[in-house]
This record gives C-alpha cells, structure tokens and sequence, in this order.
C-alpha cells in the first residue's frame, strides 16, 4: 500500500520504489542490495527498513507499483466507434503497442524469474495486467454480437484468440529470447492482420 503522509503520498517512498525498480531489472532480485537503492533515492538506510522491512517487501511494493502503472497504461486504450475493424484496431493496436515496450516486457522479464519466491504475487500481477486489456475487449465483442455484427460462440474464446495472435511474436518470442528475435513487422502491423484474420471467422 502507498504511504501517505497528511493525505499525500510520500515523495520518499516514491522514490525508493522506481530506483529499487530499476536495481531489480538490471541487477535481478539476488543481486539487488538495499544501501545503494536508499542512497540514490536520496533517503537514509534507517528510513528504508523504516519503509520496507526487507529487500521482499521492497519488491513487492515494486511489483505492486508496476501493476498500478499498467492499469493506467491499459486504460487509455479504448475501442474506437465505428465498424468492428476500426474498433478493434484500436483497441489491439494499443494492446500490440504497450506489450512490445522494452520496459513492459523487462518488468514482466522480472516477475517470472522470480515468481518461485513470489508465486501468488506473481499469479495476481498476470492476471490483473490481462484483464486490464481482456475485460475491454470481452465487453467489446459482446456488443458487437449484440448488435449482429460478429458470430461468437463465446465471447472470453473469441478474445483470447485475438489477443494470443498479438502475444506470440510481439511479446513471448522477445521475452523468451531475451529481446534479441523480435518480429520483422511493426505491432501495428501485427494487430492489423490479426483483426483482419479474427474478423475472416467472425463477422456476420
């Protein structure tokens, strides 16, 4: 939870958290050490235990704050109006965009090489950074289907198709290879065939 002070959060644990962030990317959770993260944040090392009881609480905040960023990245993606090409274009695109961020894939990078030590953490953070994307784009469908202009059989199924044609090769492939194979094609691009496929089978 965030710490506030008199209502406002408190700039000291903000900081703490995005240079602990930064150590856990680079350095891997072992590697972190918790002086140089208060040192750089400008805070004593007494203030940080003060904060975080240990290097574990201090990731799980990370892990929580990452989460939270997420959200708000996911929520401006939003289904465009017109035809269902245009407004799953929109959405997909924007879904295509944030999982091939450097950044998105190095802090999910992050959760997997240690959910061993964090597995409900990590399960909650998966779950919630789909749902972020998946629970718009259900409710999408539905009133596409609802309006005639697509044929589902289930709307969850029909998501969960066309967001998996986007994860293979903008975000599991890079996450796998550690970056160094990303897909020759733009993500927009990606998306684009990906709703023109999904729409081949579905749309009335």
């Amino acid at each position: 939870m965030t710490a506030l002070i008199h209502g406002i959060e408190d700039p000291r644990r903000t900081a703490l958290v995005r240079q602990a962030r930064l150590h856990f990317i680079t350095e891997g959770y072992v590697g972190t050490r918790m002086e140089p993260i208060a040192r750089e944040a400008g805070v004593s090392t007494a203030t940080l235990y003060a904060m975080f009881e240990n290097k574990a609480a201090l990731f799980a905040a990370v892990i929580e704050e990452a989460a939270g960023d997420f959200a708000a990245k996911m929520s401006s993606v939003q289904a465009c109006t017109g035809t269902p090409k245009e407004r799953l274009q929109g959405l997909l695109a924007g879904y295509a965009d944030f999982l091939s961020d450097a950044f998105v894939q190095a802090i999910f990078r992050l959760v997997i090489t240690e959910r061993s030590r964090f597995e409900a953490a990590a399960i909650d953070f998966f779950e919630k950074a789909k749902m972020d994307f998946g629970g718009p784009l259900i409710t999408a469908l539905k009133e596409m289907e609802a309006s005639g202009e697509l044929k589902l059989e289930k709307a969850s199924w029909a998501a969960g198709q066309l967001m998996g044609m986007v994860e293979h090769p903008v975000f599991f492939v890079p996450m796998i290879t550690g970056g160094e194979i990303r897909a020759e094609r733009a993500p927009t691009e990606i998306a684009a065939d990906a709703v023109q496929t999904f729409l081949s089978r579905y749309q009335v």
